[in-house]
């Protein structure tokens, strides 16, 4: 498996002018922004460095971007944190350190492009964090999910209390924590933590596809989806329905209003069948 993912790496187009460091690189394909953790050796882990060098790449995306893949390099997606650089901080130093991993995963679910996570291997800890602030998830079938900060007397810092109990539930999560339950990538779609489960060496194209299905969409739209309907899940009935008909008659008064008028005139895409996504698979 490992090769076919290091395969599918090759062919990724341009690289992107953005300063980055070792531990991740950078390409562009068309409309998609493609970005890889390069760090193998490490199954990918996270440190310092690499979340920062991440800010640094939603900073810089350029205006033709409108998707991103993030993938990682090697057997892995992602361990998590790097533990060899876990010192001792007081209270307030460790508090900064994990707001600068939540604001940098917030710069991913709530930037100008929708972004799809490419799982394998490993997406542990901090991975699965960093994986849940994406917005759509594709794992190989070698994909295996994993909490163990409750083995390592630790606690999770990089907003997994919030976007992964969100996705699978407390009771679900609370389990992966206590336990060091392993889930497979199937137990791991059932319990929504992906939307796409593919055989070996396919997760890359995959993702691309989708990614490139979502560029064709109206810019606004995507924004809204990302951005807005998270937020909308976290205010009262009300006041979701509310926002809910601001940003609906702003996105349609833009592009919306046109790309229906082609629908209805038979110059647009129709729905795709029931049980393919929209790449038509």
């Amino acid at each position: 498996m490992g090769q076919d993912v290091i395969g599918q790496a090759m062919d990724l187009g341009e690289p992107l002018a953005i300063p980055l460091p070792p531990s991740l690189a950078a390409q562009a394909q068309g409309e998609i922004a493609v970005l890889r953790l390069s760090r193998p050796e490490k199954r990918n882990a996270l440190d310092d460095d690499t979340i920062l060098g991440i800010e640094i790449f939603f900073e810089a995306l350029p205006d033709t971007a409108k998707a991103v893949v993030i993938h990682g390099e090697g057997e892995h997606f992602s361990a998590g944190l790097d533990l060899s650089e876990l010192t001792e901080r007081d209270i307030v130093e460790g508090i900064a350190h994990s707001r600068m991993w939540h604001r940098v995963f917030d710069a991913i679910q709530y930037g100008r492009v929708p972004v799809v996570a490419v799982m394998h291997g490993a997406v542990i800890g901090g991975g699965l964090e960093l994986a849940a602030a994406a917005h759509v998830r594709v794992a190989e079938r070698s994909t295996f999910y994993a909490l163990p900060e409750g083995q390592r007397g630790i606690f999770v810092g990089g907003g997994g209390s919030v976007r992964i109990q969100r996705l699978m539930g407390y009771a679900r999560m609370a389990d992966l924590m206590l336990t060091g339950r392993v889930l497979t990538a199937e137990e791991g779609e059932r319990a929504n933590l992906c939307q796409y489960v593919v055989p070996a060496g396919e997760s890359l194209a995959r993702a691309k596809s989708l990614a490139a299905r979502i560029a064709e969409n109206a810019p606004l739209t995507n924004w809204a989806v990302c951005s807005c309907l998270p937020r909308v899940n976290d205010m009262s009935h009300d006041d979701g329905l509310f926002i809910e008909g601001l940003i609906g008659n702003a996105v349609a008064s833009t592009e919306g209003y046109d790309r229906v008028k082609q629908f209805v005139d038979k110059q647009a895409k129709r729905l795709v069948k029931p049980g393919t996504s929209g790449d038509g698979r």
